[in-house]
């Protein structure tokens, strides 16, 4: 199995762009500020992130307290990765219009991103107001309560997002996610398929359908399905993670591996890529390697699926049979299925 869960990373639509509308003004700085704005939110709706960025500048040039302008330059800076920029372009947007709710809902996502659980809940409680009917300000709360891992609290958000809105793809999406985790795989299967429906772009319902696929052992439909999620978001880890662990599946050991190695240097703090780079190492024979990648899945994510189960197998190659046994009674009890057959297989 592979990580399905697309942990740091934003699965929301961020709100339309805000057009400044002011009145007739002679002041020229202010008139040339709202021209570069508009230019730049043209630019922005393009994709061209980095150049919106430059006219955004423009504009905070000839007006400083131009808060739009901060918001939706930071909404550029968040699509281009640079979160600790968005951060900042909220929170001066804030300061120059203390009520402007868009910007505490965009700052909520940076945050969550940043594991600040409690600023991203108190942007979203100060931007509830604004928002109380919004489908995707309950995906947003949502998401918060997943992290926090209240996952009542975490459904009853997506239920009320999709009460909102039932073609909401993201709660389909993240509603599903809570159904494969508590191994509901007909619910979370319908909820994906049914997202991928409204939005057959939808690169994490993609992602998610294709471990449901693999589980029933179809992994040609679920290298497909991995394949597509990459075409949107290329640069993705554990689409990268996941479908180098397709490959390895299918025999295509170093291909797969090279994927696996690339999503390691993306975000190296990823078990399950862990976990399968030892899975590489363990096929080639090559235990302390494998040990080494094992020990660090662990460590990161003792959640990962069958770690104990190949842990202890690297530990009975290297001709450690008591710890091997050890590690798989941590495992059984961790409710880890192959540790509890490896373990009543070779062990007394």
């Amino acid at each position: 199995m592979f990580q399905w869960r697309n942990k740091g990373s934003s699965i929301f639509r961020i709100l339309p762009l805000l057009i400044l509308i002011v009145s007739a003004c002679s002041d020229q700085d202010r008139e040339d500020s709202v021209r570069f704005f508009q230019r730049a939110n043209r630019t922005f709706q393009t994709g061209e992130y980095r150049e919106a960025i430059k006219f955004y500048n423009e504009a905070l040039e000839k007006n400083p307290n131009f808060a739009d302008a901060y918001n939706n330059r930071g909404l550029a800076k968040y699509r281009i990765g640079d979160r600790q920029g968005a951060l900042e372009d909220y929170t001066r947007a804030i300061e120059e219009d203390p009520k402007f709710w868009q910007a505490y809902f965009n700052r909520s996502e940076v945050r969550l991103d940043q594991n600040d659980l409690s600023g991203s809940l108190d942007d979203l409680d100060r931007s509830q107001s604004a928002y109380r009917d919004s489908s995707f300000y309950y995906v947003r709360v949502g998401d918060v309560r997943v992290r926090q891992n209240n996952l009542p609290a975490a459904q009853a958000a997506y239920e009320q997002a999709l009460r909102l809105q039932p073609a909401n793809a993201d709660a389909l999406t993240n509603r599903g996610v809570l159904f494969f985790n508590q191994k509901q795989f007909d619910l979370a299967r319908k909820d994906f398929e049914q997202a991928l429906k409204v939005n057959p772009r939808q690169d994490f319902a993609l992602n998610n359908l294709s471990l449901i696929l693999m589980r029933e052992g179809k992994n040609r439909e679920a290298l497909e399905l991995i394949e597509k999620a990459l075409q949107t978001r290329p640069a993705q880890p554990y689409y990268l993670n996941n479908k180098g662990y397709l490959l390895l599946q299918s025999g295509k050991d170093e291909e797969g591996v090279q994927l696996i190695r690339q999503s390691l240097k993306l975000d190296d703090a990823n078990g399950w890529a862990h976990r399968n780079l030892g899975l590489y190492h363990l096929r080639r024979n090559e235990i302390d390697l494998a040990l080494a990648a094992f020990k660090t899945a662990e460590k990161l994510d003792p959640a990962v699926e069958h770690i104990y189960a190949y842990l202890g197998s690297a530990y009975q190659k290297s001709g450690q049979f008591d710890l091997a046994c050890r590690i798989w009674a941590t495992g059984q009890t961790a409710g880890d299925d192959l540790a509890k057959t490896f373990r009543s297989r070779y062990c007394r």
